[in-house]
Protein backbone atom coordinates (compact mmCIF):
# COMPACT_ATOMS: atom_id res chain seq x y z
CA UNK A 1 0.00 0.00 0.00
CA UNK A 2 1.31 3.42 -0.92
CA UNK A 3 1.04 6.62 1.19
CA UNK A 4 -1.12 9.40 0.14
CA UNK A 5 0.90 12.36 -1.13
CA UNK A 6 0.35 16.07 -0.78
CA UNK A 7 -1.58 16.03 -4.34
CA UNK A 8 -4.21 13.84 -2.59
CA UNK A 9 -5.15 16.58 -0.51
CA UNK A 10 -4.55 19.42 -2.80
CA UNK A 11 -8.09 19.02 -4.22
CA UNK A 12 -11.49 20.34 -3.60
CA UNK A 13 -12.05 20.03 0.29
CA UNK A 14 -15.28 17.91 0.04
CA UNK A 15 -14.35 15.84 -2.67
CA UNK A 16 -10.98 14.75 -0.41
CA UNK A 17 -13.05 14.10 2.23
CA UNK A 18 -15.43 11.86 0.73
CA UNK A 19 -12.13 9.91 -1.00
CA UNK A 20 -10.50 9.53 2.56
CA UNK A 21 -13.51 6.60 3.39
CA UNK A 22 -11.88 3.43 2.89
CA UNK A 23 -8.25 4.75 3.61
CA UNK A 24 -5.71 3.82 6.37
CA UNK A 25 -4.66 6.39 8.84
CA UNK A 26 -1.49 5.19 10.59
CA UNK A 27 0.74 6.14 13.22
CA UNK A 28 4.17 4.20 13.57
CA UNK A 29 4.98 4.03 17.76
CA UNK A 30 7.99 2.70 18.74
CA UNK A 31 8.49 0.79 15.70
CA UNK A 32 5.29 -1.08 15.42
CA UNK A 33 2.15 0.47 13.13
CA UNK A 34 -1.05 1.01 14.46
CA UNK A 35 -3.82 1.66 12.12
CA UNK A 36 -7.54 1.88 11.03
CA UNK A 37 -9.67 2.32 8.13
CA UNK A 38 -11.28 5.40 8.08
CA UNK A 39 -14.91 5.04 7.72
CA UNK A 40 -16.25 8.59 9.23
CA UNK A 41 -14.98 12.45 8.77
CA UNK A 42 -16.74 15.71 8.79
CA UNK A 43 -15.28 18.43 6.42
CA UNK A 44 -15.07 22.33 7.07
CA UNK A 45 -13.68 24.78 4.41
CA UNK A 46 -13.69 28.25 4.45
CA UNK A 47 -13.37 31.55 6.13
CA UNK A 48 -17.45 31.84 5.83
CA UNK A 49 -18.25 28.25 7.16
CA UNK A 50 -19.39 29.01 11.02
CA UNK A 51 -18.59 25.97 12.25
CA UNK A 52 -14.83 26.11 11.30
CA UNK A 53 -12.56 27.26 13.89
CA UNK A 54 -10.95 29.78 11.27
CA UNK A 55 -14.66 31.61 10.93
CA UNK A 56 -13.27 34.60 13.28
CA UNK A 57 -9.98 34.50 11.48
CA UNK A 58 -6.04 33.39 12.19
CA UNK A 59 -5.80 32.80 15.50
CA UNK A 60 -2.31 30.66 17.24
CA UNK A 61 -4.34 27.66 17.45
CA UNK A 62 -6.08 27.20 14.16
CA UNK A 63 -2.86 28.97 11.98
CA UNK A 64 -2.23 25.41 10.48
CA UNK A 65 -5.38 25.00 8.91
CA UNK A 66 -4.15 28.24 6.38
CA UNK A 67 -1.05 26.09 5.62
CA UNK A 68 -0.27 23.65 3.06
CA UNK A 69 -2.10 20.45 1.83
CA UNK A 70 -1.43 17.12 3.99
CA UNK A 71 -0.54 19.09 7.58
CA UNK A 72 -2.00 17.74 10.63
CA UNK A 73 -3.79 19.96 12.88
CA UNK A 74 -4.62 18.65 16.42
CA UNK A 75 -6.60 19.87 19.27
CA UNK A 76 -7.72 19.59 22.41
CA UNK A 77 -11.73 20.33 23.32
CA UNK A 78 -13.16 19.84 27.10
CA UNK A 79 -9.37 20.05 28.45
CA UNK A 80 -8.77 15.93 27.42
CA UNK A 81 -9.79 15.00 24.04
CA UNK A 82 -7.36 15.79 20.82
CA UNK A 83 -8.71 15.67 17.72
CA UNK A 84 -6.86 14.72 14.54
CA UNK A 85 -7.78 17.13 11.50
CA UNK A 86 -5.71 16.99 8.23
CA UNK A 87 -5.78 20.34 6.00
CA UNK A 88 -7.55 19.64 2.69
CA UNK A 89 -7.54 22.65 -0.32
CA UNK A 90 -6.07 23.00 -3.33
CA UNK A 91 -2.61 24.54 -3.70
CA UNK A 92 -1.83 27.68 -3.30
CA UNK A 93 -5.36 28.82 -1.71
CA UNK A 94 -5.70 31.39 0.59
CA UNK A 95 -8.45 30.06 2.77
CA UNK A 96 -8.62 27.35 6.38
CA UNK A 97 -9.87 24.41 5.32
CA UNK A 98 -9.35 20.77 7.60
CA UNK A 99 -10.95 17.49 7.46
CA UNK A 100 -11.74 15.83 11.08
CA UNK A 101 -10.70 12.22 11.12
CA UNK A 102 -14.40 11.19 13.10
CA UNK A 103 -14.05 7.37 13.38
CA UNK A 104 -11.81 4.56 12.23
CA UNK A 105 -12.25 0.73 12.12
CA UNK A 106 -9.27 -0.99 13.92
CA UNK A 107 -7.28 -2.75 11.29
CA UNK A 108 -3.47 -3.35 12.88
CA UNK A 109 -1.60 -2.71 16.36
CA UNK A 110 -4.95 -4.13 18.08
CA UNK A 111 -2.94 -5.38 21.12
CA UNK A 112 -1.72 -1.22 21.53
CA UNK A 113 -5.14 -0.04 20.98
CA UNK A 114 -6.64 -2.52 23.35
CA UNK A 115 -3.95 -1.49 25.86
CA UNK A 116 -5.12 1.94 25.88
CA UNK A 117 -8.21 1.45 25.73
CA UNK A 118 -9.07 -1.25 28.98
CA UNK A 119 -12.30 -1.85 29.60
CA UNK A 120 -13.83 -0.78 26.43
CA UNK A 121 -15.34 -3.46 23.76
CA UNK A 122 -13.30 -3.12 20.47
CA UNK A 123 -16.05 -1.46 18.94
CA UNK A 124 -16.00 1.12 21.48
CA UNK A 125 -12.11 2.12 20.60
CA UNK A 126 -11.87 4.11 17.94
CA UNK A 127 -15.63 5.18 16.99
CA UNK A 128 -15.54 8.58 17.83
CA UNK A 129 -13.03 11.49 17.48
CA UNK A 130 -11.68 11.40 21.01
CA UNK A 131 -11.55 7.68 20.85
CA UNK A 132 -9.23 7.11 17.80
CA UNK A 133 -6.49 9.46 19.38
CA UNK A 134 -6.54 8.24 22.51
CA UNK A 135 -6.46 4.35 20.41
CA UNK A 136 -3.66 5.48 18.32
CA UNK A 137 -1.43 7.47 21.06
CA UNK A 138 -2.00 10.76 18.83
CA UNK A 139 -1.09 14.16 20.69
CA UNK A 140 -0.54 17.66 19.85
CA UNK A 141 3.07 16.80 19.90
CA UNK A 142 1.61 15.97 16.31
CA UNK A 143 -0.10 18.67 15.37
CA UNK A 144 1.84 20.75 12.37
CA UNK A 145 3.84 17.96 10.99
CA UNK A 146 3.15 17.07 7.15
CA UNK A 147 1.15 14.06 7.33
CA UNK A 148 2.40 13.06 3.61
CA UNK A 149 6.24 13.76 4.27
CA UNK A 150 8.16 10.68 3.98
CA UNK A 151 9.49 9.74 7.35
CA UNK A 152 6.21 11.21 8.81
CA UNK A 153 5.21 8.85 11.83
CA UNK A 154 1.64 9.77 11.26
CA UNK A 155 -0.02 9.13 7.35
CA UNK A 156 -2.28 7.69 5.15
CA UNK A 157 -2.53 5.11 2.92
CA UNK A 158 -4.45 3.50 0.34
CA UNK A 159 -6.24 0.72 1.41
CA UNK A 160 -9.97 -0.42 0.01
CA UNK A 161 -11.74 1.41 -3.09
CA UNK A 162 -15.34 1.88 -1.01
CA UNK A 163 -18.38 1.99 -3.85
CA UNK A 164 -20.38 5.20 -3.89
CA UNK A 165 -23.14 3.74 -2.86
CA UNK A 166 -22.07 2.83 0.61
CA UNK A 167 -21.10 6.64 1.29
CA UNK A 168 -23.93 8.26 3.50
CA UNK A 169 -23.83 11.83 3.90
CA UNK A 170 -25.50 14.69 6.63
CA UNK A 171 -24.77 17.22 8.51
CA UNK A 172 -21.59 17.35 10.83
CA UNK A 173 -21.82 16.52 14.48
CA UNK A 174 -21.94 18.59 17.68
CA UNK A 175 -21.90 22.05 16.53
CA UNK A 176 -24.69 25.36 17.28
CA UNK A 177 -24.22 27.72 14.41
CA UNK A 178 -26.35 29.46 12.12
CA UNK A 179 -28.15 28.19 8.60
CA UNK A 180 -27.02 26.97 6.42
CA UNK A 181 -23.71 26.08 8.32
CA UNK A 182 -25.82 23.88 10.67
CA UNK A 183 -27.65 21.38 8.14
CA UNK A 184 -24.59 21.96 5.25
CA UNK A 185 -24.08 17.91 4.52
CA UNK A 186 -20.32 17.89 4.99
CA UNK A 187 -20.07 14.96 7.54
CA UNK A 188 -19.14 11.05 5.18
CA UNK A 189 -19.59 7.73 6.93
CA UNK A 190 -19.80 4.23 5.56
CA UNK A 191 -23.30 2.72 5.55
CA UNK A 192 -24.07 0.03 8.50
CA UNK A 193 -20.58 0.35 9.65
CA UNK A 194 -20.46 -0.65 13.79
CA UNK A 195 -17.60 1.66 14.39
CA UNK A 196 -19.18 4.79 12.94
CA UNK A 197 -19.70 7.29 15.55
CA UNK A 198 -23.22 7.99 15.12
CA UNK A 199 -25.46 6.47 12.43
CA UNK A 200 -27.92 8.99 11.28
Amino acid sequence: MSRLTQTFFARDTLTTAHDLLGCLLVHEVDGQRVAGRIVEVEAYTGHDDLASHAARGKTPRNTVMFGPPGISYIYLIYGMYQLLNVIAKPEGVDYPAAILIRALEPVEGLQFMAARRTGRRRVEWTSGPGRLTLALAIDQSLNGIDMTAPGSPLYFEEEIDVPGEQVQTGPRIGINVSEPWQSMPWRFWLRDNPFVSRAG
